[in-house]
């Protein structure tokens, strides 16, 4: 295989048949000694992260699948935290759309002077640009079209897209008295239709429990696949 390219949480290989092989890692993003999946920088390493990254996105990815999704797994092993993929074309660098139910994190820190922390949004979708020197700023649908990165049709279907995935993942959740507070995801382009890609794992979502308490990412994996993570 050829390394292709090395993340903040996985490595990605390409292999001669033309898929993708993501190795997940154990690497967590956050800041001030806290997980948080909004945050540009690697906090750390947490030993199983990578495996229960790959147990939930094999979940999740398999039940998005059922549901008539488009996404781009293929298969995982996980003894070797890989995610077979197939090979996809990025929007510009890369986007990251961010579908919000809750005021929190970032947004809370934009937009407090009109929200408080905790109340309610109606699967909010934002946009940000993959770019850790400028922080991952926001961008309007207009400047997406404007620079060359997706056309207005392609924005408003990503749009709707990761409600409708979010949405998803929101009730499967709450099955287990769950709360999803917000999720972030990628897409791209696969067979030049718009499609789910990366990963779906507690280190891309906020989740808090009915005692309004967040869910750490290896208890998270856990309570969803109902196995130690960490195994």
């Amino acid at each position: 295989m050829q390394h292709v390219y090395e993340g903040k949480t996985k490595s990605v290989f390409k292999r001669d048949d033309g898929l993708y092989v993501l190795i997940l890692k154990d690497d967590v993003t956050g800041e001030n000694g806290q997980i948080d999946p909004g945050a540009n920088n690697i906090m750390g390493e947490l030993p199983g992260m990578g495996k229960a990254s790959l147990k939930m996105s094999r979940y999740y990815f398999n039940l998005l699948n059922d549901r008539g999704v488009k996404t781009h797994y293929v298969d995982s092993n996980i003894e070797e935290n890989s995610m077979i993929v197939k090979p996809a074309e990025f929007f510009g660098h890369g986007l990251e759309i961010i579908c919000r139910f809750v005021a929190w994190g970032s947004f809370l820190r934009r937009y407090g002077k009109y929200c408080e922390a905790g109340q309610p949004l109606n699967g909010l979708v934002e946009v940000t640009i993959k770019d850790d020197d400028r922080g991952d700023p926001l961008i309007t649908d207009e400047a997406l079209e404007q620079l060359g990165i997706m056309t207005l049709a392609e924005y408003h279907q990503v749009k709707e897209s990761a409600r409708e995935i979010a949405e998803i993942i929101k009730a499967d959740l709450k099955t287990r008295d769950l709360k999803l507070y917000d999720i972030k995801f990628e897409f791209g382009r696969v067979d030049g239709e718009i499609t789910l890609i990366d990963d779906i794992s507690g280190g891309n979502m906020r989740v808090f429990d009915a005692q309004d308490k967040q869910v750490g990412p290896l208890d998270l994996a856990e309570l969803i696949i109902g196995e130690k993570s960490r195994i």
